[in-house]
């Protein structure tokens, strides 16, 4: 059992009485050694250890230490002991006394005997703050026995729990309550160590693993403020200067005052921001009701102690004043305490800049959702004017209206705080109407119009929520600081809002009359829709070429009766020439037999062009078994007969095992090895799941589909989603980029940013060049749904009028010549496998050639009767045989019989090929019961894949147009309203989100996509498509 656990070590107290040598062996045994060194933690463990009786424990021979008593032992010997109460370390040449002895263990490679419990260091943690509570006088003796339980809390899962952590703080607070102020000034370091356990408590709690099922008491951070408070108060007692202790999630101010000095006094750090005012002695006289000290004590938090929904922000204050004995309630003054709370990490202002034309107005309007709030709204003109604004509410002020009306001037900094009661407790929406008052209008008058909103708080210890009775906002509130004035003492916050950038909707009209004068953004616009005409073009262009070069080729010189089907994907590499012009021919090697040498071909478009990736429809008349191998050959004709291939990856379509084949090689007579004829293996898993493979495979996809900017050039072949719809969705997200981004960027110069980029007059600040960063975060998700539609439109695949003229040609004359042409070549194919043990037979030349050939697929079908046990193989060599002899039949009924010797042999051939036509067709039928063909099953296989109906394309164009139509006006209506400088400086921005976005987050999200896939070895994705299935039905 573990008695103390430190990190990924243990150490266990053994009782049994052993000598050294007994007890290194016995430690061993159990999977651990003897205690060699002593450090720091487990000499402070040991210490504190009590164990009943006078038991002393065998140590390992290289402990340190001096020891305690020699005993008159030989030296040379180094046997040690300890002894406990106090902690003697001695070294002894007895070694075979029998004592105790103390084994540590390694956690990570201890043996099974180990066992390791829980309940052991719960234990000692019951044990620790039972220490601390026998120790409530004895403040040293509490502070260890504190560490103790807190080491103990932190490695104890379910730590700390309510009764831990409540006893912790009671005898914490009761300890501290027992010390003087003599004591705490001369025993800094035990005061700053009862602070450090006060942190140490409420972390420990604020991260404890059950927080969301087992959240803190609310009243947590006023016990452990309680403590704060007290020990500020003995260290600062006897400093009669201002008394700082800092921690480390707050600082503590605390000055000694006689009462009449309290009068506007302060409190804090004006240099940190962190302070208060004290009001007048005659506001607070009748409430001090004391002549002795008063020590007036601030306590600033960095994190607000009560989360709620009041969205409280930045520094949370502690205002208390005592007399010594007993603190001193302040409430209802008659004049206010003024409080300041910092916000360092407050976010700057919007502003906007509004063109203010002669006898015009400019009208704001402000959400309001919380009607307690304060706002500080602020129009500064770009001359020397005086300004009269108007409030009110649901509607623009109308004129006349003389309430919630006032004059700004450079006076107050044309700065108005629109309070609480003037918004009547009114949630809603507030307008703000702002005009020249008693002053000349000037040509190009701007207003440079920014608000926000504040809100002061106290936590109600009672009621343990945030409330503003008894304070409000005041007037020297900035966005950095806020000043709370309040009639009270207790725990202050204050709550901040920006105003986001707004645009009257109701001036468009006015706003887009100063085209003239600004067309920074119109230039733009009219740019990018020219670009995108001009690349639109284009794509509808290379759409319509590539629409022919995407079909999938049903190879010609396939067997019409093989019905077992292979699709080919052959991928041409991208080197340079890497296309050929040659005639290329192709031959499968499997486990069951070879297929024909085929060539790859097809008369409506070319094929194996540099980069391309041709897909052939290939018939078998049965399984070629597992595919090993495949030959490729060309025949070195054309202008330019190299050929690069990259890949060959073969899909069976029944059972729809693919096999790949890495070729990576050049076929060509004058290049490499000067061969035109090649045989590849099959790959290995471990060659397809390699990390170069997926990487590669996964980057070019990224590229080519995923990174919707890049794939406009070359996306992938089979894909639903066009270039012309690619470049739409570009546009669209370019147009959707540019709103949101003038919708945010419009916020207030920091001179104090630096210059990140310089050429010339042109410069880049680096709070520029983060609005480009969140802009470009946000710009993609706008843009997802128009793109997954397009993207998962199952093809709208229409039949051509080609494919209808093709059926209506004649079929060649039947002659002699072809029913023996067709008999030879029904017999090489069966005959072409080793398990149809069937020999191939001379050429047929004469009617009476055509007999024995009947023959011998008589005796092939009378073969497939005696096989009991049927498989693919024997289906599909039914099937093909079955429809070759019932096409050789209908030849024959239609031939002239004059063509044979006599008309007796005509019948004869007309009776065996109908005989066998009927025996083939039970064969078929007995082996398919057995055995169903695997493309019945995959039949009933629904895809994967979750496709739309054609004409959800209607859909994605709707959207499209819509979202760039709406984006366009409201990228016009910012642009108007900025002004033209500053639709200037927002282009800049603009074009570092846009690089960002196409040149770094885009290719980092595939290239970071890709490294995932391949690290999780995922195998590479074969393509599907339904054009598989539609060339099928064609066969």
């Amino acid at each position: 059992m573990c008695d103390f656990v430190f990190r990924n070590v243990c150490l266990e107290f053994v009782e049994d009485l052993k000598t050294w040598s007994q007890a290194r062996i016995s430690c061993e045994n159990r999977g651990g050694e003897l205690l060699q060194t002593i450090t720091r933690p487990v000499k402070k463990f040991l210490k504190n250890v009590t164990k009943e009786g006078n038991t002393t424990w065998w140590l390992g021979e290289r402990v340190q230490g001096k020891p305690a008593k020699q005993n008159g032992d030989n030296p040379n010997k180094n046997c040690k002991y300890m002894k406990l109460n106090p902690l003697q370390l001695i070294t002894t040449s007895d070694c075979n006394q029998r004592r105790g002895f103390l084994c540590i263990h390694n956690l990570q490679s201890s043996s099974k005997n180990l066992i390791l419990s829980h309940h052991a260091t719960r234990t000692r943690l019951k044990r620790g703050l039972d220490d601390m509570a026998a120790s409530i006088t004895n403040i040293q003796a509490l502070l260890l026995a504190a560490d103790d339980a807190l080491h103990h809390m932190e490695v104890t899962p379910g730590e700390p729990t309510n009764d831990s952590r409540d006893k912790f703080i009671q005898y914490l607070l009761s300890g501290t309550k027992t010390l003087t102020s003599t004591f705490a000034s001369q025993n800094i370091d035990v005061m700053n160590h009862i602070i450090n356990c006060s942190n140490a408590i409420l972390l420990l709690s604020e991260k404890k693993c059950d927080i969301q099922t087992n959240p803190n008491p609310t009243d947590l951070f006023e016990r452990i403020l309680q403590i704060f408070q007290i020990v500020s108060i003995l260290m600062g007692s006897t400093n009669t200067n201002t008394f700082i202790m800092k921690f480390q999630t707050g600082t503590i101010y605390q000055s000694s005052f006689n009462p009449a000095d309290l009068s506007n006094a302060v409190l804090g750090s004006e240099k940190d921001g962190e302070f208060v005012k004290f009001p007048s002695f005659s506001a607070l006289q009748d409430q001090l009701g004391i002549s002795g000290s008063v020590f007036a004590q601030l306590a600033a938090f960095k994190k607000n102690p009560h989360p709620s929904n009041d969205s409280i922000t930045g520094t949370v204050c502690s205002l208390l004043l005592s007399n010594g004995v007993s603190d001193i309630k302040l409430k209802n003054l008659s004049q206010m305490i003024e409080i300041f709370l910092p916000r360092p990490s407050a976010p700057a202002l919007l502003n906007s800049t509004v063109v203010l034309e002669k006898d015009s107005k400019a009208l704001t309007n402000i959400n309001v959702s919380d009607p307690n709030v304060t706002i500080f709204f602020s129009a500064e003109p770009s001359v020397n004017v005086s300004l009269v604004v108007a409030l009110s509410y649901g509607s623009p002020p109308r004129s006349g209206d003389s309430s919630n009306r006032t004059i700004l001037s450079p006076k107050d900094g044309y700065r108005w705080m629109i309070t609480p009661k003037m918004l009547q407790q009114s949630p809603g929406v507030w307008y703000i109407d702002t005009r020249l008052y008693n002053s000349t209008w000037e040509p190009g008058l701007t207003l440079k119009i920014t608000s926000f909103m504040s809100k002061c708080l106290y936590w109600d210890v009672e009621e343990e929520v945030w409330s503003t009775e008894g304070c409000k906002v005041g007037i020297k509130s900035i966005p950095e600081r806020t000043q709370c004035l309040c009639n009270h003492l207790t725990l202050f916050g204050s709550s901040f809002f920006v105003m986001p950038n707004y645009v009257d909707i109701a001036n468009t009209a006015e706003l887009f009359a100063t085209v003239s004068q600004n067309y920074v953004v119109v230039a733009l616009l009219c740019t990018f829709f020219g670009l995108y005409l001009v690349t639109l073009l284009w794509a509808c262009y290379a759409d319509r070429r590539s629409r022919f070069k995407r079909k999938i080729t049903l190879l010609e010189d396939n067997h019409p009766c093989a019905l077992y089907n292979y699709l080919i994907s052959v991928q041409t590499g991208h080197r340079k020439n890497a296309g050929t012009s040659a005639n290329v021919t192709v031959k499968l090697i499997g486990s069951e037999g070879e297929s024909d040498t085929h060539v790859l071909t097809d008369p409506d478009k070319p094929v194996f062009e540099r980069g391309a990736v041709d897909m052939f429809l290939l018939a078998t008349p049965y399984p070629l078994g597992e595919v090993k191998n495949l030959k490729l050959q060309h025949d070195n004709t054309g202008g330019h007969p190299s050929w690069y291939i990259n890949k060959v990856v073969i899909q069976d379509l029944q059972t729809r095992h693919v096999w790949h084949f890495f070729c990576n090689c050049w076929l060509s007579a004058d290049r490499d090895d000067g061969m035109t004829k090649k045989t590849f293996n099959v790959a290995k898993n471990n060659e397809i799941a390699s990390f170069r493979n997926i990487f590669q495979s996964r980057t070019s996809t990224g590229f080519r589909d995923e990174h919707i900017w890049m794939s406009i050039v070359n996306p992938p072949s089979r894909s639903p989603f066009t270039r012309a719809q690619r470049v739409s969705c570009c546009m669209s997200l370019l147009l959707c980029t540019m709103a949101i981004n003038i919708a945010f960027w419009n916020v207030p110069l920091d001179n104090q940013s630096p210059v990140i980029f310089s050429f010339g007059s042109l410069k880049i600040t680096w709070q520029e060049f983060m609005v480009g960063v969140e802009s470009g975060l946000l710009m993609f998700p706008i843009n997802i749904l128009i793109i997954t539609i397009f993207r998962s439109i199952r093809p709208r695949i229409i039949k051509s009028k080609k494919d209808d003229c093709e059926n209506t040609v004649r079929p060649p004359a039947i002659t002699v010549p072809t029913i023996l042409k067709d008999t030879e070549e029904l017999i090489s194919f069966v005959s072409s496998s080793p398990r149809n043990k069937i020999s191939e037979m001379h050429r047929l030349e004469t009617t009476a050639d055509l007999c024995l050939g009947l023959d011998r697929l008589h005796e092939f079908i009378q073969l497939m009767q005696g096989e009991t046990e049927s498989d693919h193989h024997w289906v599909y060599c039914s099937k093909f045989l079955l429809a070759g002899l019932s096409h050789l039949l209908l030849c024959l009924e239609k031939v002239d019989g004059i063509n044979f010797q006599s008309p007796e042999e005509y019948q004869q051939a007309i009776n065996i090929t109908n005989l066998m036509v009927r025996k083939a067709e039970m064969v078929f039928s007995s082996h398919l019961a057995c055995c169903p063909t695997p493309l019945r099953r995959a039949k009933k296989k629904k895809s994967g894949g979750c496709w739309l109906p054609w004409w959800f394309v209607f859909l994605g164009w709707f959207l499209l147009l819509s979202i760039s139509g709406v984006s366009t006006f409201f990228t016009l209506l910012y642009g108007f309203q900025y002004g033209k400088d500053k639709s200037i400086k927002w282009v800049m921005s603009l074009g570092l989100s846009l690089f960002q976005s196409i040149f770094i987050l885009q290719p980092l999200k595939v290239i970071g996509v890709a490294v995932f896939f391949a690290l999780l070895l995922k195998p590479v994705a074969v393509e599907e498509t339904e054009e598989v299935e539609q060339v099928l039905l064609g066969q």
